[in-house]
């Protein structure tokens, strides 16, 4: 079961201002603009071989729509889809979005919805686009922060041991990190698909809400991008919530900043940290160790815990 999902593919936020988001995700993160269907525009990062990174659609309020995931070979997806269905929680197959085959939909146990594809059609850059080196698939676009690919999702769940055990226990994923209480829940959970640190997180929802994004987050090569992406922020006029810094959990160097529909977005450098074991056993972090702040003591902003999309209103935190 380990591995028959092949990666976090794309994923669809939802935004009340579409236009303005658009113009962050293709101004500040360099993503390139790949159609339109509907109220929805795709979008790509330029080393992404599938054709659509983001799905941006217009909606009354922000958050996460649907989370794709491709399927390692078309037998992974009926064996997966098959465990799926088992567990009730399937919705059925639908359409996939343009370049996508038929798409198998799902919610997690706090409802956040899922999809789950094997076929796809490979992205072929226009000449405009076309990249220098062949085993790349769209040129350098030496804009904004020009990230480089969606690096994982982090959900906030009302129950954050049930998604964990649905993540890993029906789609193969493997738990790398968590945070333990001193009651002995789990408030925090990193799991992986593939042999990165992590590609979906949960973490719990104080307002006791479901279906709610804590955060998507991009990928840069170095650190100083984090830094850079920091200057380039400021000249825009894009909110900073908090960072750079570097995270105690998985050691990720960070910078966090609001898109103009509300939905927090990370940019990360996770370095070279894989998770290569096959015996990996996961890291528990005390509350005890969490509350001395980030990796060089940088405090967690209150925000961090109070923030999430859509928004909650006459919540008490």
């Amino acid at each position: 079961m380990l591995h028959e999902i092949a990666h976090l593919a794309h994923i669809e936020i939802r935004t009340p201002v579409l236009d303005e988001s658009v113009a962050f995700f293709t101004n500040y993160l360099g993503l390139t603009p790949n159609g339109e269907a509907g109220d929805s525009v795709f979008l790509r990062a330029w080393d992404d071989y599938e054709n659509v990174t983001i799905k941006l659609t217009a909606h009354a309020t922000s958050g996460v729509g649907r989370t794709y995931l491709r399927a390692a070979s078309p037998e992974a997806l009926d064996t997966r889809v098959k465990a799926i269905a088992a567990t009730g929680r399937g919705i059925g197959w639908q359409d996939g979005d343009p370049g996508y085959g038929p798409t198998y939909v799902f919610t997690d146990p706090d409802g956040h919805e899922l999809g789950l594809y094997y076929e796809s059609s490979w992205y072929q850059a226009p000449p405009e686009l076309k990249p220098a080196l062949k085993n790349q698939a769209q040129a350098f676009p030496a804009r904004g922060v020009s990230v480089r690919r969606l690096d994982h999702i982090n959900y906030l769940g009302v129950d954050v041991e049930a998604n964990r055990d649905y993540l890993r226990d029906t789609l193969g994923a493997r738990v790398t990190e968590q945070i333990v209480l001193n009651d002995g829940s789990v408030a925090g959970s990193w799991t992986t698909f593939t042999n990165k640190g992590y590609d979906a997180v949960y973490t719990r929802d104080r307002t006791g809400t479901n279906g709610r994004l804590h955060h998507i987050a991009f990928a840069t090569d170095t650190r100083e991008d984090i830094l850079k992406a920091a200057d380039i922020a400021l000249e825009q006029g894009v909110f900073i919530e908090t960072g750079p810094h570097k995270h105690a959990i998985q050691q990720t160097f960070f910078l966090y900043v609001y898109e103009p529909g509300g939905n927090r977005i990370e940019l990360c450098n996770a370095g070279a940290r894989l998770v290569i074991a096959p015996d990996w056993q996961p890291v528990n972090w005390t509350e005890a160790e969490r509350a001395r702040g980030q990796a060089w003591g940088l405090k967690t902003i209150d925000s961090f815990h109070t923030h999430g999309t859509p928004p909650v209103e006459g919540a008490h935190l």
